[in-house]
């Protein structure tokens, strides 16, 4: 764990320097002192989750490190506004920071497709390097250049699969099962690789789909498995770590270019020390979700994991996909991080 902080550590720290560009540079350290700047951070999740944790603790050591010349005020839960308003926000400096999911960012940079790509990533620690290494600076600067500035990468957790059928272990026991999917052509595809039946769904509709038999399976991090319930739908979950959600920290750029040069190196320090926090916390939540659903679960739902001979089939199959989302993403980022080591 040690490493994984030092590493996180030098690469956000590497990756910061891209945030501001010249007009923010050019703010002077001495700018009223005595001013106070308010920072408004809306997210959509509970404030016990990881991400919600993480915003509190950036809050409260944003006032320390900036000795209280700067406050943030945490909107957890979509209070101030939900993630499909949020950018429109930002752009208004109604809100200053804001943490959506990849997929609200595909309307506006299809390159954030890439998180989508199924076992793109080997493991958690390839994931980072991603992240924090020339691949998530790539995309920080597509951010950037639409008018945002791009903070830091957050964790939700990679999906598994599960179904009230065959169990999915390998790509051919999926045949012919529905599969719920987010609206997504990478999602699609993958999904007809498997040569199952892609479904797209809302969320808040997948468990009575599920247990009414509209879809047979589905695709999502265990947080979801467990706090919605499905496992009490679906017979078998399969550790498949096959895909990703996350999160990418974002600020309003009116905000930022009003910010002093030094108080934006608090935010910046600030946000380091919560991206690391915010990471163990989502691998600690895996990890205890993982066990709950093993202790808890009286419907005697079964958990697989894949060795790696059956992970190897998923990644055979799945590399041959890639090309089709070379106009998508690009084939020199999705080979970027390939080759990410």
């Amino acid at each position: 764990m040690k490493k994984l902080i030092l590493a996180t550590i030098a690469f956000v720290g590497f990756t910061f320097i891209a945030c501001s560009d010249s007009k923010s540079e050019n703010n002077t350290t001495n700018a009223d002192s005595n001013k106070v700047y308010e920072i408004k951070f809306a997210h959509v999740v509970s404030a016990n989750t990881p991400k919600g944790k993480a915003a509190d603790l950036f809050a409260k050591r944003v006032q320390e490190l900036s000795n209280g010349r700067i406050k943030v005020h945490v909107f957890p839960s979509a209070q101030l506004v939900d993630d499909d308003k949020v950018f429109q926000e930002l752009k208004r400096n109604n809100v200053q920071i804001a943490a959506p999911s990849f997929s609200k960012f595909t309307p506006i940079a299809k390159e954030f497709n890439l998180w989508d790509v199924p076992f793109i990533f080997r493991d958690t620690q390839h994931l980072h390097n991603v992240m924090d290494g020339e691949v998530g600076q790539i995309l920080k600067d597509i951010i950037s250049a639409k008018g945002y500035i791009a903070l830091d990468y957050w964790d939700a957790g990679f999906k598994q699969f599960s179904t009230n059928k065959k169990p999915i272990i390998v790509p051919s026991d999926a045949e012919g099962q529905k599969m719920r999917i987010m609206s997504s052509k990478v999602l699609e595809e993958q999904t007809k690789a498997m040569k199952a039946i892609p479904q797209v769904l809302p969320f808040g509709e997948v468990y009575s789909a599920l247990q009414t038999g509209v879809v047979d399976a589905a695709e999502n991090p265990l947080s979801n498995l467990y706090n919605s319930k499905f496992y009490e739908v679906q017979s078998s979950i399969t550790m498949s770590n096959h895909g990703y959600l996350g999160y990418l920290v974002v600020a309003s750029e009116k905000f930022w270019q009003e910010l002093p040069s030094d108080l934006q190196e608090v935010v910046k320090t600030a946000m380091r020390e919560a991206t690391i926090y915010e990471r163990e916390e989502s691998a600690k939540e895996e990890e205890m979700l993982l066990d709950k659903l093993k202790k808890d679960d009286k419907t005697g739902t079964q958990i697989f994991e894949l060795n790696y001979e059956q992970k190897k089939q998923w990644q055979d199959l799945m590399v041959g996909i890639y090309p089709k989302f070379y106009d998508l993403i690009g084939k020199d980022l999705i080979e970027k991080t390939l080759n990410t080591k």
